[in-house]
């Protein structure tokens, strides 16, 4: 590298500097020397100045980059001598503000952030490195968004040619205070009482703004591409909360235009014309080419007749779905945002990584043509899983020589291995679609698995099945999800260390934290590391009902399909819902891979009917049941409400989802204890809700279900004689509302009523109807079973059910979509510890609100006591919520708990945010209560204690929709109505 010093020394430290310089350059006038200098010898320069150095030293280094440019590198000694770029100043101008003419006095150096990193090469090398990791990714089969990714890396800063945020730069490197500044360059700058986001817009606005006045066509291969690379420029950063909202590209032009006028607008354009030169310049003298993308062949010019039409041209929108009346609309908004979630990923990605260089290491990745090695460091995996799947296949071998069920189960891990894309396992409960994932996971070499389940008690499942001796016990499982975070060590679960997660070999993780990655800013470059895993859905059928999830879900399985041969990701139920597995994943019906039961045993199914308003021994769901039996209600309240009917009469327990987390915990434990393969069967019954309906590896003698769709009915029937050891006939009861066979379809009963809730009742009456077309009194095997669930979907009544409740499911996603996920949005303000403990005020699985409850004690319906405890005893030291309890924000507005707690809470509890507000304003206090509960601190009351309401209100009855929780004489029932309570 060739270097030039500077001298501006005085008094002995002249001499001193000119014996160090002169040893080391070539002197070139009375105060300069130059010299070609390696990187080591540099360092020794400025280390033997820096001995010499007094008050009087001020010496200056800067780099000859090309003929035309050069590049500050640092000072020794008084810097005052020297400005930003290390140039001796002759001459100084007084302005009152910092306008766009100021573009010809400030210098031609142009940084990219406090790294003082120049520019154009940030550029370049975000560019680069974006469109890089593509090429590791996607291989040679997405040329056209490799390219797109190095455009949108070169576009993604230019408006850091800004003069405003030019200015704030220099300001912020002259004060030093990098480290304050570095955590904040989420495309904050400038956030002051003068200047505020309010009156300039972003860096990333104005990046989207001048890309309307470049020609893109020269350097995409498709004009299609476009609209991804204006996505992605404008959406690398989040966008900051105004009062007045950017809506249109014209929002943007109106601020510019107010500040610089259009002469000041021209320059910005004409400056980012001779920005891209430069960056075309880089990428000419790069030793590899990795995408030949020439702006100098774009026509960069500020076009006023283009402005006009601003005001029709909307800013991209993050995500976009509206009801359709057809599948395929969806399916291309689901393709476009796939392609748009995998551009936006990778070049945020490589623009972290970028940033967190040093300006010398940055200049040497460019100079010696290596940023390919960042890559490396960003997509490099590493681990011995393979072999430890190969050794606990092995074992499986071992203890089952020459074993049917290892061949079979062998031969369909190689036939999964064989699918172009993506891989659907299909295969009944028991039949071992774990152990078929590990054999995939093994032949396809895979060092790290992410294991995505729909729910936490799925995930819960698979670490004790996993973690278990038969497969991984010395294996780093880990799980992770909102609620836990932990990670096999040896047999023991250990806390997962802070900033450490989702760093095991195979980490099991809720669909929700995956999701995350393509619908927030913060967690977006986890999406790298999913396409760049080894990625299991299981019991995937569970998000095609759910509102978001189903089109989110099909996002991530696209933007896996795009990588074809390297896609590495297997889809896996024992119901996988033909219909959105063929219509909305466009998966081919011969990449789903079948495995038949080894299970013998055979099954009677019998509907029974009964009367809803009847909870007594003529109800099936609540009739005293026979030792080991498994009853699965559709709603947590009718397993509660079961469950206290027949607490003294048999020995149960109830799980479900509305337990505080610490209690859930131990609960599930109990139960997989109990009711799991040798299992101590401490309990003879368990009652429970859909909960346990998929993927734990329990089993039972006898089950009752209520009516569902074919996919819970399957699933249900899973934990009947799962390992098949019965000798007789297994009675699987189906409880059938009696109003529903002469309903003709119509929803006419609770049970009708919840499933059409979740867009399945017209599937799972097409599924009854279709099951009494086709079964007889005979006796069925497994197999047989799931060929009539085959036959169920070919069938164009079933189909056409199917088809009528997805598309129902669709239309409700695109409005939560829209109501729900958000733009991901920065909020300017410092991030306290307590705000770690917090709730997001808007979740795609419904908003939540922490809730504290009144501790009852219940034996019967008749004789219960409500205690003078709270249920809830959470503390501001615990490190998470496990002794909290959330409930549905809809539910307490239904319900009417939030306007009793609105017009008392406040009399009851000093403290209560609504403290102060008037009666009058009852809007506000609900509005102030439900804002405050996203944090523990201040819970929404479900009910008050006896000694609360008589000492405070002077009542003696809590409202009548008040909620408690629930302790029966054997175990935590969990929280539950009043009014369930004195229905029953």
């Amino acid at each position: 590298m060739m270097v030039t010093f500077v001298s501006q020394c005085e008094k002995n430290a002249l001499k001193k500097t000119r014996r160090v310089l002169d040893a080391f350059a070539n002197r070139i006038g009375d105060n300069t020397w130059q010299t070609v200098i390696t990187q080591d010898g540099l360092d020794t320069v400025k280390k033997m100045l820096r001995k010499t150095a007094s008050r009087s030293t001020a010496v200056s280094c800067h780099w000859i980059r090309t003929r035309a440019r050069s590049q500050f590198l640092w000072v020794v000694g008084n810097k005052s001598k020297f400005n930003l770029e290390g140039v001796v100043p002759v001459n100084y101008t007084i302005v009152n503000d910092v306008k766009m003419d100021e573009t010809k006095i400030m210098s031609e150096v142009v940084y990219a952030n406090t790294q003082k990193q120049l520019l154009s090469e940030h550029l370049f090398a975000v560019g680069t490195l974006a469109a890089l990791i593509i090429e590791q990714l996607f291989g040679s089969n997405q040329p056209g968004l490799k390219q797109a990714a190095f455009v949108s890396g070169c576009l993604h800063d230019i408006g850091k040619l800004d003069p405003e945020y030019r200015a704030w730069l220099e300001k912020a490197i002259n004060k030093n205070k990098k480290q304050g500044i570095e955590t904040q360059e989420d495309g904050l700058h400038i956030d002051t009482a003068k200047f505020s986001f309010e009156k300039h817009p972003r860096h990333n606005e104005i990046s989207l703004w001048l890309c309307q006045f470049i020609d893109l066509a020269p350097v995409l291969p498709n004009k299609k591409l476009i609209p991804y690379v204006e996505h992605t420029v404008y959406w690398h950063h989040a966008k900051p909360i105004r009062k007045d909202e950017y809506v249109k590209i014209n929002d943007v032009h109106r601020k510019l235009n107010a500040i610089y006028k259009e002469k000041g607008m021209q320059e910005l354009v004409e400056h980012t014309k001779h920005l891209l030169n430069e960056v075309v310049e880089i990428n000419n003298n790069y030793a590899h080419t990795i995408v030949n993308a020439d702006f100098t062949k774009s026509t960069i010019k500020y076009d006023e007749d283009l402005t006009s039409g601003f005001r029709n041209t909307d800013l991209p929108y993050y995500k976009q779905y509206v009801c359709e009346e057809s599948f395929q609309p969806y399916i291309k908004d689901i393709n476009l945002n796939a392609k748009a979630n995998i551009l936006r990923a990778c070049v945020i990605s490589a623009d972290r990584q970028i940033s967190a260089l040093s300006v010398q290491d940055l200049s040497n990745y460019i100079a010696t043509s290596t940023l390919d090695l960042l890559v490396e460091k960003t997509l490099q995996q590493q681990s011995n899983l393979t072999q430890q799947i190969r050794d606990c296949l092995l074992g499986f071998e071992q203890r089952y020589p020459n074993s049917e069920r290892n061949q079979a189960q062998n031969a369909t891990a190689k036939e999964l291995l064989d699918v172009e894309q993506v891989a659907v396992l299909n295969g009944p409960a028991g039949c071992g679609k774990t152990k078929i994932a590990l054999e995939w996971a093994k032949l396809s070499e895979a060092n790290k698995i992410i294991w995505v389940c729909p729910r936490v008690q799925v995930c819960e499942g698979l670490y004790q099945d996993l973690t278990s001796n038969e497969y991984l016990p010395s294996g780093k499982v880990e799980i992770c999800t909102g609620e836990f975070k932990y990670v096999n060590n040896q047999g023991e679960s250990e806390l997962t260390p802070q900033g450490q997660e989702f760093s095991g070999d195979i980490v099991l993780t809720t669909i929700d934290q995956v999701i995350n990655s393509i619908t927030t800013h913060t967690n977006v470059t986890a999406f790298t590391d999913f396409l760049n895993s080894h990625i299991v859905f299981d019991e995937f059928h569970e998000y095609i009902p759910m509102p978001a999830f189903n089109l989110l879900f099909a996002e991530l399985v696209q933007a896996k399909k795009l990588m074809s041969s390297s896609a590495n990701t297997l889809l896996v139920s024992a119901t996988p819902n033909y219909s959105f597995i063929e219509s909305i994943l466009e998966i081919d019906k011969q990449d789903i891979k079948s495995i038949p039961s080894f299970n013998p045993s055979h099954y009677q199914i019998n509907f029974e009917l009964f009367d809803e308003s009847q909870q007594n021994e003529t109800n099936p769901l609540f009739k005293t049941q026979p030792k080991n039996t498994i009853v699965i209600s559709n709603t947590a309240t009718l397993a509660q409400q079961a469950f206290i009917q027949n607490q003294a009469a048999e020995n149960a327990i109830v799980f479900h989802g509305k337990f505080k987390t610490k209690d859930k915990l131990a609960i599930f434990n109990k139960v997989y204890e109990s009711f799991k393969a040798g299992g101590t069967k401490e309990f003879d019954v368990l009652r429970s809700g859909p909960i346990v309906q998929a993927a734990l590896n329990i089993t039972c003698s006898h089950m009752t279900s209520e009516f569902t769709l074919a996919e819970n009915f399957l699933q249900r029937l899973g934990r009947l004689d799962r390992f098949g050891q019965s000798q007789i006939v297994n009675q699987y009861t189906v409880a059938v509302p009696s109003v529903i066979p002469e309903s003709n379809g119509k929803i006419t009963c609770n049970c009708a009523r919840f499933l059409n809730g979740n867009n399945s009742y017209l599937s799972a009456y097409a599924w009854y109807v279709f099951l009494q077309n086709h079964i007889s009194e005979q006796s069925l095997t497994i197999n047989e079973i799931y060929q009539l669930y085959e036959r169920f979907y070919q069938s164009s009544q079933g189909l056409a059910a199917v088809e009528q409740d997805l598309l129902a499911a669709l239309k409700e996603s695109a409005k939560v979509i829209a109501a729900k996920l958000h733009d991901p949005i920065r909020f300017i303000k410092k991030q306290k510890a307590s705000d770690k403990k917090k709730l997001k005020k808007s979740s795609l699985r419904g908003d939540s609100r922490f809730v504290q409850m009144v501790v009852m004690d219940i034996e019967t319906f008749d004789n219960f006591t409500i205690t003078d405890d709270y249920a809830i005893d959470w503390q501001e030291s615990d490190c998470d919520f496990a002794n909290c309890y959330t409930e549905s924000l809809n539910l307490l507005r239904n319900t009417g708990i939030i306007d009793y707690a609105a017009k008392k809470h406040h009399q009851i509890d000093e403290t209560s945010p609504s403290k102060g507000i008037t009666a009058k304003n009852i809007g506000l206090r609900k509005q102030v209560l439900e804002g405050a509960a996203v944090e523990p601190q201040h819970p929404i009351y479900l009910s008050y204690t006896p000694s609360d309401l008589l000492t405070k209100l002077g009542e003696n009855e809590g409202d009548e929709s008040a909620i408690y929780y629930l302790k029966g004489t054997k175990q935590v029932i969990g929280a539950m109505p009043i009014n369930k309570i004195i229905q029953s």
